[in-house]
């Protein structure tokens, strides 16, 4: 019963069932922000809704039947019980923060569609060398900050007044948001050679920091992606050995 079970859960059109459930669920839990459609089909979301919920409670109920204490070894599966779990608390003044957490659910999709879950295993792999990064970045913003808010700080107090303001204002200038009308120029204005700070500040930033985090992220994503193949190619040696042994055995007899 449980082998039958489990070849049903693990088949490719269950899994595409869930995955269509939790597309119609997000779609649902977003036209209840429509209050044109509320007025008109609220009885009829509520009762997708329920189902959708109701679906979910009997995979998450199947895989727990199945695997029992291996589901929890699973981190996508705890990861599908807590969003799933979320969902049955009731809706009363206590927990209605909840109610606008249940689109939380479309975050399924990341567990049920295998390419999406090897982005989020790249990216978990790429954290080591992105903390390194971001320290990086903080100790060139740290530095930019205290030298803004000394150079700048007297004439522009709104935006280099303190170190937080400073941090705040590079920060918007690192992401291009009205960089050079909004801030560079008015301060060039007072200091003409400003641009001498502000334009390795954005190159550094903008142009070669961040993009290492792009760099890690990817080679992360590849390594990730090298291994699980290394994986299946290891798997199909272990089957193929088995094969070949059996097919020795076979053969033994009629010797």
């Amino acid at each position: 019963m449980r082998d039958k079970l489990q070849h049903f859960i693990e088949t490719k059109r269950f899994e595409a069932f869930i995955t269509a459930v939790i597309v119609v669920n997000a779609i649902v839990l977003g036209l209840e922000t429509v209050p044109s459609v509320m007025a008109d089909y609220s009885w009829l979301l509520g009762l997708l809704d329920t189902i959708a919920i109701s679906i979910f409670v009997i995979e998450i109920g199947l895989k727990l039947l199945v695997y029992r204490l291996g589901f929890f070894r699973n981190g996508w599966n705890v990861f599908d019980l807590l969003i799933v779990g979320a969902a049955l608390v009731p809706a009363s003044e206590q927990f209605s923060v909840l109610r606008a957490l249940r689109i939380l659910r479309a975050l399924r999709l990341v567990s049920v569609v295998p390419s999406m879950r090897k982005v989020i295993v790249g990216l978990f792999s790429a954290i080591p060398s992105i903390g390194t990064v971001i320290i990086m970045l903080l100790l060139l913003f740290y530095i930019s900050a205290v030298m803004a808010t000394k150079l700048f700080g007297a004439a522009f107090p709104e935006w280099f007044g303190s170190l937080g303001a400073s941090f705040y204002s590079l920060f918007q200038i690192m992401t291009l948001e009205s960089w050079s009308m909004g801030i560079v120029r008015p301060v060039m204005e007072e200091f003409p050679y400003a641009w001498a700070f502000f334009v390795p500040f954005i190159l550094l930033t903008s142009f070669i920091v961040l993009n290492l985090f792009i760099g890690v992220i990817v080679n992360a994503m590849a390594e990730a992606t090298d291994e699980e193949a290394h994986g299946e190619r290891e798997e199909i040696l272990m089957q193929l050995r088995a094969l070949r042994e059996e097919v020795s055995a076979l053969r033994r007899p009629g010797d």
